[in-house]
């Protein structure tokens, strides 16, 4: 028998507005009757890469994979500006479905390069979005954890610091009082997203007032995992999966009476809905497990907002559909 009498959904959760932008450009190609490619992840999420598949978007890794006249959409982490250079230098058609705030990432950055200021940018090296920003500061420094910081950075007279849009805040201010020490010119642009920021503490919030927290999101995303993190800093037992079919042990909900759900900024919120619903029926009292759906539903209405939406294409079909359906036919 189990012990949940109640689950609760982070308030501000959903895809961020970024992220649904570059999907639906992706979707809107292809109902257009577009040969659609998306070039790589156009975000961290199997789930939503399945959904996209279903629709007929094709993923691709590199530009030699697509035949001329297609239409490429652009990552929301955003790409080298060579990158889209050499499709249109082919003639293939480019949506930039790259968000707006990284967008403005890579604007500073090359206004800092014109100025002459030696760049420290924090973030992970490998992060689509940081390669993307080294296209636009081609010596600038990538730092990730504390313990580099020292060795990588050089003295320098003036240097700006800028971040990958998902890194946390208090490292970001913590990299920037060290920096303080090692140029007599420091300029601070604050490219951290607000959206993530305000995830953070929503998930934060949550993470107090529940016994167990599920964070939902891709293995690849950065956001998810800090989420995950924050979790573990406030004591309160975490579990990070991709999607609600890896919640098979009641075991991980023994003696819990309240759950908490978050997710990334790429986790359709449908996806939290159907993971609220899973615990319940998991892990809930009798009568908890008989109410799932009905508990689920009303822990999405209450934390929904429209920032969250799946989509901004009523008029199309949904992922969270598209995914069904290609889980149905398989």
């Amino acid at each position: 028998m189990g012990t949940v009498t109640a689950i609760k959904i982070a308030r501000r959760t959903g895809f961020c507005y970024g992220v649904r932008e570059a999907i639906d450009k992706a979707k809107e190609a292809q109902a257009a009757g577009k040969r659609t490619h998306t070039l790589g992840h156009v975000v961290h999420n199997e789930g939503v890469i399945a959904g996209l598949a279903a629709l007929g978007v094709r993923k691709v890794e590199s530009l030699d994979e697509v035949e001329e006249g297609t239409t490429v959409v652009i990552r929301a982490h955003g790409v080298r500006p060579e990158v889209i250079a050499r499709a249109e230098a082919r003639g293939l058609e480019v949506i930039d479905g790259t968000c707006t705030w990284v967008i403005q990432e890579q604007r500073a950055l090359a206004e800092l390069v014109a100025e002459g200021y030696t760049i420290v940018i924090l973030g992970t090296p490998s992060h689509p979005e940081v390669i993307g920003l080294l296209g636009f500061a081609p010596d600038a420094i990538v730092v990730d954890e504390e313990e580099e910081w020292e060795a990588k950075i050089p003295r320098k007279k003036r240097m700006a610091l800028l971040s990958q849009s998902t890194q946390p805040p208090w490292k970001f201010e913590k990299l920037a009082a060290f920096l303080v020490s090692r140029a007599h010119e420091l300029k601070v642009v604050n490219t951290v997203c607000p959206v993530t920021i305000r995830r953070q503490e929503d998930t934060l919030e949550t993470a107090r007032q529940v016994d167990v927290m599920v964070v939902v999101g891709g293995r690849r995303s950065a956001n998810t995992r800090e989420l995950t993190r924050l979790c573990e800093m406030v004591g309160t037992p975490v579990l990070q999966i991709e999607s609600v079919a890896e919640l098979t042990d009641p075991a991980v909900f023994d003696g819990a009476r309240i759950v908490g759900v978050s997710g990334g900024t790429s986790t359709p919120i449908e996806d939290l809905r159907d993971v609220a619903r899973r615990v319940c029926e998991l892990a809930g009292t009798p009568e908890v497990a008989a109410r799932a759906e009905e508990l689920a539903a009303a822990a999405l209405a209450e934390a929904a907002t429209p920032a969250g939406r799946t989509t901004s294409l009523p008029h199309l079909p949904s992922l969270a559909t598209a995914v069904g359906g290609a889980r149905a036919a398989g």
